[in-house]
């Protein structure tokens, strides 16, 4: 009797355990790897779609940030603007953005549309899209106004890629 308590409270507290470890890798609004990442983060409040810019350049460096202390990593890519600066520019969460699936690689000459955003007192882009060539366009938010694809439902989602 006294073994099989000592298994049930095993259990129960490696469950609590299991739990609680869940939360802390990053278990938020349901996906995982997206905190500071949801729809009215102070991280998406920096998105300001009325302020929409863009610039031309070179990817020189696809690399992972952390915008903003506690949030999860995103991908960031450093463009060599047409007047020699370096410019980061956050594409979105690392769990959203595949470095391997968005057909941006170092080199690639681009376009890239989004908002300017001053984090720890630098300058960084927020891309709403990135255009490599003529034909290729690597989309993360909505341009009309700013909605990040990963806050969408998967229907959503549908919708606004059908849409393009």
């Amino acid at each position: 009797m006294i073994v099989g308590c000592k298994r049930v409270v095993f259990g129960l507290g490696l469950a609590l355990v299991i739990c609680v470890l869940s939360l802390r890798m990053g278990y938020a609004g349901g996906k995982v790897g997206m905190e500071g990442w949801e729809k009215d983060s102070a991280y998406n409040k920096l998105y300001d779609p009325t302020e929409a810019d863009k610039f031309k350049g070179f990817v020189v460096e696809l690399k992972e940030v952390t915008p903003l202390p506690g949030m999860a990593p995103a991908l960031a890519l450093v463009v060599k603007d047409s007047g020699g600066e370096m410019v980061t520019v956050h594409l979105g969460p690392r769990s959203f953005v595949n470095p391997n699936r968005i057909g941006i690689r170092k080199g690639d000459k681009v376009t890239v549309k989004g908002v300017w955003a001053e984090i720890n007192e630098q300058d960084v882009f927020i891309a709403s899209k990135v255009k490599t060539g003529d034909f290729h366009e690597y989309k993360v938010r909505r341009t009309r106004d700013g909605t990040p694809y990963w806050t969408m439902t998967s229907e959503e989602l549908a919708k606004e890629t059908a849409a393009k």
